[in-house]
């Protein structure tokens, strides 16, 4: 069996489409899909089965999928032995929730790649949970630690959210008296059937029937429409503090969520990748005070 294959399977059972994987091999449409045929000659079995928006697993590409995954491991455990990886040449993709990832990680990864020219760092911020048994991201930073799965979890710190105003708004609306008082003002929220952690359901610990007059999938588009005086929001502290735009609106309530980083276990001991999930601890540990 041919491992160059097995890699294109793995592909396209990951993009779902041969079109995609194409892409993300640096490869043409024709090629994927001759060696995937290939495979599925040398293995006797179908493994896709051919939609005309895509390719889904077949039964046997299901249970085909759990070899091809570990013989990926193993591909990656022998690189690392065999120093392949010493050079801390490569890509590692980190999936990180979009608040994080755009307004934290992204002005600081660069001084990564600064210090190690051959790595190649790929963030990819989207309100979404990563499956890393199908290598979606190397590192994942989550928002709850995962409880099942061969998956190494570690804590990157606290975070705080609070209620914010743009001065604008408060200028022509005041600001509230207490917590039950924001039922009179104009609210930034979240779209609730579109959380995929349930920390982020937070409105009620704040205000029991939170309505919404505006509702924003992103952290970051919350942040934007409250500064330029959309209502008042629950912010991350980390993302509004510093701005003279906006103002903490009863800062003696707060709430504390936390950050994790996770790795699949069977990457933990490739360096590169654990090289960028220690650069992660770094920069939060040295920030930390953001956080608080």
């Amino acid at each position: 069996m041919n491992w160059d294959d097995v890699r294109i399977f793995l592909a396209v059972a990951r993009n779902g489409q041969i079109l995609g994987a194409a892409r993300a091999l640096g490869l043409n449409h024709a090629t994927v899909a001759r060696r995937l045929s290939a495979l599925e000659q040398a293995l006797g079995s179908k493994l896709f089965v051919r939609k005309t928006n895509g390719s889904e697993l077949s039964g046997e590409g299901e249970r085909f999928l759990v070899h091809a995954e570990r013989m990926e491991s193993a591909m990656l455990a022998a690189s690392e032995a065999t120093g392949g990886d010493s050079l801390l040449e490569g890509t590692v993709r980190v999936g990180a929730p979009d608040g994080f990832g755009v307004a934290f990680l992204a002005p600081r990864l660069g001084q990564l790649t600064e210090r190690h020219r051959g790595l190649r760092i790929e963030l990819v911020p989207v309100p979404r949970a990563f499956s890393l048994s199908r290598r979606e991201a190397d590192i994942a930073v989550t928002l709850e630690r995962p409880r099942e799965g061969r998956l190494v979890a570690r804590k990157l710190t606290d975070y705080r959210l609070g209620l914010y105003a743009a001065r604008s708004y408060l200028d022509q609306h005041g600001a509230p008296s207490d917590l039950a008082a924001l039922a009179d003002h104009r609210l930034v929220g979240y779209v609730e059937d579109l959380l995929y952690a349930a920390s982020l359901d937070y409105t009620a610990e704040f205000l029991k029937g939170w309505r919404s007059s505006l509702a924003i999938s992103s952290a970051m588009g919350q942040t934007e429409a409250v500064r330029a005086g959309a209502g008042i929001g629950i912010l991350h502290a980390f993302m509004a503090q510093g701005d003279d735009r906006l103002v903490q609106v009863l800062p003696e309530h707060n709430l504390s969520r936390s950050y994790w980083t996770v790795v699949h276990e069977d990457l933990r001991s490739i360096r590169r990748v654990a090289l960028v999930a220690e650069f992660l601890s770094e920069i939060v540990a040295r920030d930390r005070a953001m956080f608080g």
